[in-house]
């Protein structure tokens, strides 16, 4: 059985390493999208500096989540999988952007799932 689970392993483990620092270097440069478009704007309202700002301190903490996952892919791995479940929730509160939120949900089941299955492989 781990044959058949080590490739499906190391897939989600370069896939939540690369993905949480592509886009988290993305927030500083926008060539995906505009991030600063997925923020709600009663949340953005709470914030105590400029959306721009907030996306930075998004795009630092999904590049140490991505190389955590790198590191230690249990615990990366559910961090990874906490903190689209917490963007997916934000993006649910304002409902503009539900369908990314659900595409998000799914990824944090991927993650989640990548995490238990790396106590076998890592």
């Amino acid at each position: 059985m781990s044959i058949l689970l080590k490739p499906t392993f190391q897939l989600l483990h370069l896939t939540f390493i690369i993905v949480p620092i592509v886009a988290g270097a993305d927030k500083y440069f926008n060539l995906l999208t505009n991030w600063g478009d997925y923020v709600s704007p009663s949340f953005a309202s709470l914030l105590p500096f400029s959306i721009p700002t907030f996306m930075m301190v998004v795009g630092i903490i999904e590049i140490i989540a991505g190389i955590l996952v790198w590191k230690k892919p249990e615990t990366g791995g559910y961090i990874v999988s906490t903190w689209l479940c917490l963007i997916a929730l934000t993006l649910l509160a304002s409902w503009h952007h539900a369908d990314v939120a659900v595409r998000d949900l799914v990824m944090a089941l991927s993650a989640w799932s990548m995490a238990r299955i790396s106590k076998i492989f890592a």
